[in-house]
């Protein structure tokens, strides 16, 4: 079975939700799941399946816990071309800024040669209180990259 880093960004708490929910729903599956909330880039492996939980802070901005993280990718530019990685955005539709930290880490990863696995899903906090529901939902059809 395969092997996935589940990396948060978060402020209050709802990526990490998302990504400890997942993560037993991937070991019910047989997957092993690493779940990091304080991703520094020269501590994670490009040889697993990163599965990127982030919210959208302030304007648009990163999460604290994950800005070192960002940073890191863009002033580093290292060669993701080996990297396989899906994104989960949590945000608000009311701000013009919804998911935009979920949307600029999928930019930087591409241009770092990483290949994307599968739709980015954009959970409006405003409208889906429990934001695991609608990543299950999700997972439920993005799993079949797993074993493809």
């Amino acid at each position: 079975m395969s092997t996935l880093t589940l990396i948060t960004g978060s402020t209050l708490g709802g990526a990490e939700y998302v990504a400890d929910h997942l993560a037993e729903l991937l070991a019910a599956q047989g997957h092993h799941a690493n779940i990091i909330n304080q991703p520094e880039l020269a501590q994670l492996n490009q040889d697993t399946l990163w599965l990127i939980i982030c919210s959208t802070h302030g304007a648009g901005d990163y999460p604290d816990n994950f800005l070192t993280f960002a940073n890191a990718l863009t002033d580093q530019k290292p060669c993701l071309d080996k990297l396989k990685f899906a994104v989960i955005g949590l945000g608000d539709s009311n701000y013009d800024t919804f998911c935009a930290a979920a949307k600029n880490i999928e930019a930087l990863l591409t241009q770092l040669g990483a290949t994307q696995v599968g739709e980015r899903l954009d959970i409006d906090v405003s409208m889906t209180p429990v934001p695991e529901e609608a990543a299950e939902i999700w997972f439920e059809d993005w799993q079949r990259y797993l074993n493809g």
